[in-house]
């Protein structure tokens, strides 16, 4: 039978037809968007039973929870400032991920790059301009938390040690050694209670960005996170690296350096979590001291896992994450909790965003591949 050239089921299944490419597009990105929300969802709920199980009120909790993170100016500068290292040390996890590295040690190359940074700058300070001097504190820096991230990877690949249990445990040998630096050669002799460098002159320090109670480091770790974008997704370097990734074996047929491309990634990874470090000495302490310590390298794992190691979604995660890590004061002084309430949130979310990780690909409405072709 004929069909009428003005029948109009024609255009409507044109436009459908048409429309296939775009449907297929969002539902591929509403994917990692949508599963991460409903685990944030689930690890909130898992909590309010956690605090329940305590004899607190959940939401009062998580009304405290948004006034010390973002319920006023003063809120939102200090979560800025904390969400700033975490830039930068979720990067540490991010970017070696692509190559299907799992790097957990960033909290090493924190603490060392904030010793490197503060001992190039025990000699500089008062001869050499600012601005130099701290140039040359943040080359220190991501020179030496490269060398240390990038041990890890090169030890995956040319002696088959697994990447994650070395960088922990290299983790624990930074901490170590830079207590031995703190307390040793290079500690002041005029820090009695607490050992630390000889602290930076006010005028050597990082300020803050104009008008705000905000240091530049956050800056710093957008631009960070915006360049390793550019890297991941638009060079060939990128691809390179996202190709062996996927599949080291036909990397390696196809003639890919995988072993230059693990061992590149995890320096660059390692040498924005050196600059952590640098940024902490410089625009936080004052001086590198066990504070510096601090779990940042830890909290970035979990903010690279909710980011879907994807560089740009680490910069509103971060600051998420941040808000939540400021709030723990408020929540110690009204609610009477451990300021460590906020670690067993963070700990929970984490858990929920490594089961939920089971579940990508799983559902028909996000896999185009399994629609009727008569879409």
């Amino acid at each position: 039978m004929t069909v009428p050239a003005n029948d109009p089921a024609i255009p409507i299944a044109n436009n459908s037809a048409s429309l296939r490419p775009i449907f297929e597009w969002l539902a591929r990105k509403a994917e990692p968007l949508v599963i991460c929300l409903a685990a944030i969802l689930i690890g909130l709920a898992l909590f309010s039973l956690f605090i329940l199980a305590i004899g607190k009120s959940p939401a009062m909790l998580f009304q405290l929870m948004y006034t010390g993170g973002f319920g006023s100016w003063f809120s939102v500068q200090n979560s800025l400032s904390r969400a700033a290292p975490l830039l930068l040390t979720a990067l540490c996890v991010a970017l070696p991920a692509r190559l299907g590295l799992v790097i957990i040690g960033g909290e090493g190359a924190v603490v060392l790059g904030g010793v490197a940074a503060a001992a190039m700058a025990m000699p500089l300070a008062g001869s050499v301009p600012v601005f130099l001097t701290l140039i040359l504190m943040g080359i220190a820096a991501m020179v030496v938390g490269g060398i240390w991230i990038g041990l890890a990877g090169f030890l995956r690949h040319y002696r088959g040690v697994n990447e994650t249990i070395s960088s922990l445990l290299l983790s624990y040998i930074a901490i170590a050694l830079m207590n031995q630096f703190v307390e040793g050669p290079l500690r002041d002799p005029a820090s009695l209670n607490k050992p630390s460098t000889k602290p930076l002159p006010a005028d050597y320090m990082l300020g803050n960005i104009p008008g705000m109670d905000v240091h530049w480091g956050l800056v710093i770790g957008i631009l960070a996170c915006i360049l390793s974008w550019i890297l991941i997704e638009v060079t060939s370097y990128g691809f390179a690296a996202r190709i062996a990734g996927g599949n080291v074996r036909a990397a390696q047929i196809q003639g890919l350096p995988v072993g230059k491309l693990i061992a590149g990634f995890t320096a660059i990874a390692g040498s924005f979590a050196g600059l952590a470090g640098m940024i902490e000495v410089a625009a936080v302490q004052g001086s590198a001291n066990a504070s510096l310590a601090a779990g940042y390298g830890y909290t970035g794992i979990l903010v690279a896992f909710l980011a879907r190691h994807n560089p740009l979604a680490i910069v509103p995660v971060a600051i998420l994450l941040g808000g939540i890590d400021a709030s723990g004061g408020l929540i110690q002084r009204r609610m009477g909790l451990p300021d460590a309430t906020v670690l067993v949130l963070q700990g929970m979310l984490f858990l929920v965003i490594l089961f939920c990780e089971t579940f990508y690909g799983r559902f028909k409405i996000f896999n185009p591949d399994l629609w009727k072709r008569s879409l």
